[in-house]
């Protein structure tokens, strides 16, 4: 028979293990075994960093999913009546991919462009995790630390940012963080809208946007003249006038500083305005200088100009230019050009062209122009084309008759003295000239015949003798010879010859004129002279004459006074007058005949 001696123990040192044995994996089951031999048997404790987890006579403590918050320190207390003993630390090192990861800004307050910005991810893992940051899913950096580095950020780094951790058990995202960059406005940017031609009267907006944190005031200018600020950046015209036509431009500002844009040129279509119209000289224009006529109107786009003298086109081009490189009396006159583009056109006001010149020649004439007739009122007109107006002088064959503006010359009563040859001079300070001659042929009645005889000396018996008879008169007289007692001419002319003159040729010749205007006579007395050859028959013819003419005296002077008894006492007509006159110088002839 066998005798067993029973020995009481406090427990020994536990033993205390893990299984599984290797890496424990988040969610996997694991089990804490603890064992110590003691007598009698030992009741066991789990402890985690001094925190009982369970107490039980089989020292085993199981995690049927451990987690990461399992991890770490424990032990296991055996224990019985005779004492109690802790086991050696067992470490619990659970794997786990990351939490989710937590990220930091620094500084945490406005971020300014230009300074120093990092961004850090952290996230719970075991093993610890590998980062990576995104901007936009764009990968920025990947390392171990989490930490991204902006040594001077900028406008362009603003945006949402985040990280990824990754270990081998899995990888997680960060939530976004928007990195908000505070920065000055960039260069705006200016836009017009219609973007096609802009046409006065059209509603045009102009808009400016600048690429700024926070948003900018924005400022419309006009050259540099301020229009407006706004919030938007809009500027609008509701109906564009051609005045608005200018460059232009806006600035932004915020808080960290302020820009100007590039100028924007609204190039406004508008029809042309009312020209302007100038002459170049603007003194007095003479003739023959060199002229030029510029006519320029306020057009978009440029106006092409048409220039008219009178309704009459003279040039047409895109300069408003119209040169008269001489001019003449002949441009003087209204001129006016017209402005025109494919929005309309307009004629400029009237520009009188004065042209100073020197009198053309003159126009002379005289009222009436019919017949002119002695004792009549007649006047002379002179009248040239001249710039200023001419001064005429009257000239009657080189004398001066009368000077004066009008040009004007009256004859009250004009005469036969009056008759001849007129012109006029026209002069102002540019130069003087002579109009052609004027004829003035003034008509009247024949004038008191001249009537002479040739030889003047004694006429002789058969020698040749030629009356001749003249009188002023106008139109040119008819001329007729009589004989005293004569009722018939002799002849007809101013010269009345007779070839072979006889004893009885002698006796009153009577010369009679007239033309349209009247009639005139006069009165010549022919006797012949004997010639002075004394031969016997001479003598004896000349006593027989001397006798008879002794004897015919008395006779004669009973028969004239008988007649003149007898003649009317009043001659109603110029025939009898001029017949008494014929009778008194027969007469008187015949007396003179008689012998002392």
């Amino acid at each position: 028979m066998s005798l067993y001696m029973l020995s009481l123990d406090a427990p020994k040192l536990p033993s205390v293990s893990v299984s599984p044995s290797a890496e424990i994996v988040e969610g996997s089951s694991v089990t804490l075994t603890c064992s110590s031999d003691a007598n009698p048997a030992a009741n066991y404790t789990w402890y985690k960093e001094n925190k009982m987890l369970f107490q039980g006579p089989d020292g085993i403590y199981h995690f049927s999913s451990i987690s990461s918050d399992d991890s770490g320190i424990y032990l296991c207390k055996s224990e019985n009546l005779h004492g109690e003993i802790n086991s050696s630390f067992l470490c619990i090192d659970v794997q786990y991919a990351p939490r989710l990861p937590f990220v930091l800004v620094s500084p945490s307050a406005e971020i300014v462009e230009g300074s120093s910005v990092t961004l850090t991810c952290s996230s719970d893992a075991n093993p610890a995790a590998n980062y990576t940051w995104y901007k936009k899913n764009q990968t920025l950096i990947q390392g171990p630390e989490g930490v991204y580095n902006f040594s001077s950020i900028s406008s362009e780094d603003r945006g949402n940012y985040y990280c990824k951790s990754e270990n081998k058990y899995g990888q997680t995202i960060s939530t976004s963080v928007f990195i908000d960059v505070q920065y000055a406005p960039k260069l705006p940017s200016v836009s017009v809208s219609p973007s096609a031609e802009i046409v006065e009267g059209s509603s045009v907006t102009l808009t400016c946007s600048s690429d700024a944190n926070p948003a900018v005031n924005y400022t419309w200018y006009k050259e540099k003249q301020k229009l407006l600020r706004v919030l938007e950046g809009v500027y609008h015209f509701s109906s564009i006038s051609s005045e608005d036509r200018e460059n232009y431009y806006c600035k932004s500002e915020n808080q960290y500083g302020e820009i100007n844009s590039t100028f924007l040129f609204l190039d406004v279509q508008y029809a042309p305005r009312l020209p302007s119209v100038s002459v170049s000289p603007s003194a007095e224009i003479v003739e023959g200088s060199s002229v030029t006529l510029t006519c320029s109107s306020d057009a978009n786009p440029a106006a092409k100009y048409t220039w008219y003298k009178e309704n009459q086109m003279l040039s047409q081009g895109p300069d408003g230019i119209y040169h008269i490189s001489s001019i003449s009396s002949e441009d003087r006159g209204n001129y006016h050009c017209k402005s025109e583009n494919q929005y309309g056109e307009i004629n400029s006001s009237f520009l009188f062209i004065d042209v100073q010149y020197s009198p053309k020649l003159p126009s002379v004439s005289v009222s009436p122009s019919a017949e002119i007739v002695e004792g009549s009122s007649v006047t002379l007109t002179c009248s040239s084309d001249a710039n200023p107006a001419a001064n005429y002088t009257w000239y009657k064959e080189n004398q001066t008759l009368l000077p004066g503006p009008k040009g004007i010359y009256h004859f009250s009563s004009i005469s036969s003295e009056d008759r001849g040859i007129y012109s006029c001079m026209a002069e102002n300070q540019y130069g003087e000239i002579n109009s052609s001659s004027l004829f003035i042929d003034v008509q009247y009645a024949p004038k008191l015949p001249a009537v002479s005889v040739s030889p003047s000396a004694e006429i002789v018996e058969g020698s040749s003798v030629n009356l001749t008879c003249s009188s002023d008169a106008n139109p040119a007289a008819n001329y007729t010879w009589y004989k005293e007692n004569g009722d018939s001419p002799k002849a007809s002319g101013q010269i009345f010859t007779i070839t072979d003159f006889r004893a009885e040729h002698s006796g009153n010749y009577s010369c009679k004129i007239h033309n349209t205007r009247g009639h005139s006579k006069s009165t010549l007395y022919l006797g012949v002279t004997v010639s002075p050859v004394f031969n016997s028959t001479t003598i004896i013819n000349i006593v027989r004459l001397t006798l008879a003419v002794l004897i015919l005296i008395p006779l004669i002077l009973i028969i004239l006074r008988s007649r003149h008894k007898k003649t009317p006492v009043s001659l109603t007509t110029e025939e009898n007058i001029y017949e008494e006159v014929e009778m008194r110088e027969r007469h008187a002839g015949l007396e003179q005949q008689v012998p002392s």
